[in-house]
């Protein structure tokens, strides 16, 4: 699932001409010199701690370039209060469009002025380890304050980790739901459940779904990895280097979906590939989907009235995992700027990592749980829609890394395949596997699912 940060919520502020020209920072800027080290600041943070009564830069004037991807990215505003304490220190935020900034960023890091620190999502990870400094901060430190640091240690270090991590859950409309005679009781748990309700929410004219009870048209890649999770299906094989989607629980599973459509008429291939569109539009009454949607429907379907819950399991019992999470990152110092840019960068970092609202921001702005333990229990996470189904779950969720794009995008095609060529299932499966595996012929892509704290319970 290509994630794009916060997706529709960002109105993307386009910067391009800044990019161009940028030099990447400085040793001087427009701050004034500070001659005060005690600030009166209480030390904040658990065990990765922050003490803001020092000197940075030795009081002299310095600028950082940030660049991001979104207008609303919570660095931007961590940096403004870094700026409060030290009125020296400028953190200019350079803000590019997504697809301009995987292209623009890597060739500035080639050079020496490049942004001292940036954006990172971790599916760009190959693209960006090359630049990247380690993290001055004890992993055992990070492990302590922080859930989901384990997959991202290297020989011992960090150069970055998840802030706040998202799932798909399902999304549905009260309207529909209420028009349906449902109620809160009826929210299903298990699939069979689901499959049932899906069918009291589905409505049909002259032969014609004009309803979808369920919408997964454009969602299939993820939800069969969310539904192989479930049962105890890795995503790769043991050694972690091999796709591991031709299998049983993968014919099971799609057959299930493909069911759904075929057999239970509860949706309909000819929705079109966007079940958001048709979501919001009302016309499918539940999609699956993971927390940008939120950002979505604020922006293009204001007037939508949704509510979420947790994505149904084959039964009432704890599964091996819930489904798959990806993560926002923290961001990147980047390791060819000048000693006295990463100094600041890497106390920045400590500023951010031990202020709570770093997380919670990020949190509530991209319905995404953060992984910072002393806002496990926050009244304001807790209470939010999406976060609130999220957080029973969040140990139960299994991160296989930054894998290669052909384990979605080979499924996808999969199920096109089934459902408008009229292929075979167990075909087109076996298809799908050979291109993930003709695509990662020459990957170096290791898994990381051994790393799940539930590992030992694989089936």
């Amino acid at each position: 699932m290509k994630k794009k940060w916060l997706g529709a919520l960002f109105s993307v502020l386009v910067m391009g001409s800044m990019a161009a020209c940028s030099s990447g920072g400085s040793n001087t800027s427009k701050g004034e010199i500070d001659e005060n080290p005690d600030k009166g600041l209480e030390v904040i943070g658990d065990t990765i701690t922050f003490d803001g009564n020092k000197l940075v830069n030795e009081g002299q004037p310095i600028e950082l370039e940030y660049w991001t991807w979104g207008e609303t990215d919570p660095v931007i505003q961590m940096a403004k209060q870094y700026e409060e304490m030290y009125p020296n220190v400028t953190i200019k935020p350079v803000i590019q469009p997504w697809d301009d900034f995987w292209t623009k960023l890597p060739l500035s890091l080639k050079g020496k002025n490049g942004p001292a620190v940036f954006n990172i999502h971790n599916s760009k990870h190959d693209l960006l380890m090359p630049y990247l400094e380690a993290y001055d901060i004890p992993v055992a430190d990070l492990e302590s304050d922080l859930t989901s640091v384990a997959p991202h240690v290297i020989d011992d270090k960090v150069y970055y980790i998840d802030s706040v991590i998202n799932t798909g859950n399902i999304y549905y409309n009260k309207t529909l739901w209420d028009e349906a005679g449902l109620t809160d009781a009826d929210i299903p748990t298990t699939w069979e459940e689901f499959r049932e309700v899906a069918k009291k929410l589905t409505k049909e004219e002259d032969g014609q779904i004009i309803q979808a009870g369920f919408n997964f048209n454009g969602d299939y890649s993820a939800i069969y990895q969310g539904l192989n999770y479930q049962k105890g299906e890795l995503l790769f094989t043991e050694e972690g280097t091999v796709a591991n989607y031709d299998n049983e629980v993968t014919i099971e599973n799609t057959q299930f979906l493909a069911d759904l459509y075929n057999v239970d008429n509860v949706g309909s291939k000819d929705f079109g590939d966007d079940s958001t569109m048709s979501f919001g539009n009302g016309q499918s009454a539940m999609v699956y989907k993971w927390g940008w949607m939120v950002g979505e429907l604020a922006a293009k379907y204001p007037d939508i009235e949704y509510g979420v819950f947790t994505t149904p399991t084959p039964t009432e019992e704890v599964p091996f995992a819930y489904d798959r999470y990806n993560g926002e990152s923290t961001f990147g110092i980047n390791k060819n700027q000048t000693e006295e840019q990463r100094a600041v960068a890497q106390d920045f970092l400590r500023f951010c990592l031990a202020n709570d609202d770093y997380s919670k921001t990020a949190a509530l702005s991209m319905a995404s749980f953060p992984t910072k333990k002393s806002l496990a229990t926050d009244e304001d996470i807790l209470s939010d829609p999406v976060l609130s189904v999220l957080a029973p779950r969040v140990d139960r969720l299994i991160w296989p890394g930054p894998f290669p794009s052909t384990v979605e995008t080979s499924a996808k095609q999969t199920m096109e395949d089934i459902l408008f060529n009229g292929k075979e299932i167990e075909a087109s499966i076996t298809e799908g596997q050979e291109k993930m595996n003709q695509d990662m012929k020459n990957s170096k892509f290791v898994s990381l699912e051994s790393s799940y704290v539930f590992f030992d319970e694989v089936k």
